[in-house]
């Protein structure tokens, strides 16, 4: 027990100290790493508020009566409900929705699916679209893009992203476009033949850990993803919450003006310590400062989790905090720099 204690502590000296390498590196790829930030400040107050991710931190919650049966394999037709009801929700023909298990893992296909190479993914942008792209410039086959990006929050109108591949294939990551929807390609590129969007349920709706997703594509590409998936892409809880979700309105329409009206007050929040917050996304913001990698610390040792970056050393995501404790949390947070 005593050598875990002294590993704990030795982890914990490494993540805060010096120019914030070591274990300051086990943030740097995704956020939500909770369990790593535990193992690194274990004397940090629980529970942890989690700040590094864009996930809505007030999650959709399923009608009581909306009981899951996991035991049969999940059945054609109820999928095709989940795929009919995001289409609705998303303004597009059920015929050109496929669910996925995660808008991640279609991201990874992309090649599997035709789309031709090479990819270009100008940055700064998701990890994900720098691993699966050729080159981050140049005249590549297919423009990979984020609307509204990650990890800036930049926000670029439907037509002028259309006009940015006119020649060539294109991928919209619309991962976190369900908070502005305006901001959705889809209603001008629904039937283009070299248009893909990419769909995320989890981000909008909190709900990340359903592993839910959605590629809107012409038929051709979404069959050639249809046969690498198999008959039972999701499970059946995906199915069951995601199909009810989607027919939300009223939740989802509510949902627009609280994230809206949180990512204002985090705003505040940020600048009365001095820290300028950038990018239109309600689900996070992005701060930078040159002192980024020691506030990351500093909040991690109060048990507040950021998200710091590995290429922008003066870069840090704050996530929406979920109600009033956690704006409060973070703000007493700050105060103690």
């Amino acid at each position: 027990m005593a050598a875990r204690r002294c590993a704990v502590n030795a982890l914990a000296v490494a993540a805060i100290g010096g120019d914030g390498r070591g274990m300051i590196a086990d943030f740097l790829g995704h956020g939500g790493r909770i369990d790593a930030a535990m193992r690194a400040w274990p004397d940090a107050p629980r529970p942890w508020l989690d700040l590094s991710t864009g996930i809505n931190p007030m999650p959709w919650q399923p009608a009581p009566a909306l009981a899951v049966d996991a035991a049969p394999l999940p059945s054609r037709e109820a999928l095709a409900g989940l795929e009919a009801a995001a289409a609705c929700a998303f303004g597009v023909a059920a015929e050109r929705v496929a669910a996925v298990p995660g808008s991640e893992i279609a991201l990874r296909l992309l090649g599997a699916m035709g789309v031709p190479r090479p990819i270009v993914a100008p940055g700064p942008g998701y990890g994900t679209h720098r691993a699966v792209a050729d080159a981050p410039t140049g005249e590549g086959a297919t423009l990979l893009l984020a609307n509204p990006n990650n990890p800036d929050g930049r926000e670029i109108a439907p037509d002028a992203l259309l006009a940015m591949a006119p020649d060539r294939w294109l991928v919209v990551d619309e991962a976190f476009v369900d908070a502005t929807p305006a901001l959705s390609v889809l209603p001008l590129a629904a039937a283009d033949a070299r248009v893909i969007v990419l769909r995320s349920f989890g981000k909008f709706f909190g709900l990340a850990g359903v592993r839910l997703g959605f590629v809107v594509a012409p038929p051709e590409v979404l069959a050639r993803l249809r046969a690498l998936l198999g008959d039972w892409p999701v499970s059946a809880q995906a199915i069951a919450w995601g199909t009810a979700a989607y027919a939300d309105a009223r939740w989802i329409a509510a949902m627009r003006v609280t994230l809206a009206a949180r990512a204002a007050r985090l705003d505040a929040l940020l600048a009365r310590h001095g820290l300028a917050a950038t990018g239109a996304c309600p689900l996070f913001r992005l701060v930078a400062h040159h002192d980024a990698r020691a506030i990351f610390a500093r909040l991690a040792a109060a048990g507040v989790l950021t998200r710091p970056f590995a290429d922008r050393a003066d870069w840090l995501r704050f996530g929406l905090p979920g109600d009033d404790t956690g704006f409060d949390r973070l703000d007493r947070a700050l105060a103690r720099g």
